[in-house]
């Protein structure tokens, strides 16, 4: 899962709900698995695999809303993971899971291959490095969350864009993601009632994009598929 950080709260809460993101965030690490498959697979295979699934987490997180043996099997199995605004059944919010997989299975079909290994792995890493940093250590605020935590997303996605493929590997391929990452960290700092999930995969692919296409119209951005 991937929830979203708080502002920054009383000391005297920070150790428990520590250790809480803490649990959240290794099982939302196996999300990795999403890039790495996709990066060695065919579009299609990846599709084929990754819109059945999104479709069957997408009906049973909207059947528990409104199905009563579907509800009680999901919160005995997964309600000590969801955060309350999850379980909003007014609002009836989807899970970070199902976000997730709605996120990879549109970042596949929308980006090339690089592009949306690149944009998933932020999400995955950044999101998780801002959201322990700014529990542990946040105290200022920055728009929706804290200053320290978006600087652990932006250096950690810098840190990813130094590692990832790239096309020629360009010295301006380099500043083309790092603009991108800033980008995510601005749109994942936001007050924006969009899941982080769904808004920093698709801000950060968006925006290295856009830049090649500007910068190295001349680049096969569908080099890697």
């Amino acid at each position: 899962m991937t929830p979203k950080r708080p502002e920054p709260e009383p000391s005297s809460g920070i150790e428990s709900s520590f250790r809480i993101e803490l649990i959240r965030k290794a099982i939302h690490l196996c999300s990795l698995s999403i890039p790495i498959f996709y990066f060695f697979t065919p579009k299609d295979v990846a599709l084929a695999v990754f819109i059945p699934l999104t479709i069957a987490f997408l009906v049973i997180d909207v059947a528990r809303y409104y199905h009563r043996p579907i509800e009680e099997w999901f919160y005995k199995s997964f309600g000590w993971l969801l955060r309350r605004r999850e379980s909003d059944r007014q609002k009836k919010r989807l899970n970070g899971a199902t976000y997730v997989l709605i996120s990879a299975t549109l970042a596949i079909i929308i980006f090339p291959k690089f592009i949306a290994f690149t944009s998933f792995i932020v999400l995955i890493i950044s999101d998780l490095t801002a959201a322990l940093v700014g529990r542990r250590f946040g105290r200022h605020k920055f728009f929706e969350k804290t200053l320290e935590g978006s600087l652990g997303f932006f250096l950690s996605a810098l840190l990813i864009i130094f590692l990832t493929p790239k096309i020629e590997y360009y010295f301006g391929e380099y500043l083309i993601g790092a603009l991108a990452v800033a980008v995510g960290t601005i749109v994942e700092a936001l007050p924006i009632d969009v899941d982080d999930n769904l808004s920093v995969p698709l801000s950060v692919g968006g925006a290295m994009w856009a830049a090649y296409s500007i910068v190295y119209p001349m680049l096969n951005i569908y080099k890697f598929g």
